[in-house]
């Protein structure tokens, strides 16, 4: 992955690549520029996609108190 791309928070990385597909679906660029730029897409989607994960792993449940101590679960979202 890029070194820039990594040093991105999540935030700057989706708007970034907000930016991509906006430039992309014009369709005003020629193949060399549309391909340099759904490859630094792509890059962005995996950063993007590494950030929620990883932030998705901290997100933690109280269920209460275990023992004296608090005990915590991997939090759950719910289905739709």
């Amino acid at each position: 992955m890029d070194e820039k791309i990594t040093e991105k928070t999540f935030e700057e990385a989706l708007a970034r690549l907000e930016t991509i597909i906006g430039e992309l679906e014009k369709g005003e660029l020629n193949l060399d520029e549309s391909l340099k730029l759904f490859e630094e897409g792509i890059a962005l989607a995996r950063h993007c996609n590494a950030k929620l994960e990883e932030a998705q792993g901290k997100v933690e449940l109280l269920l209460g108190i275990e023992g004296g101590a608090a005990k915590t679960v991997p939090f759950q979202p719910e289905e739709e």
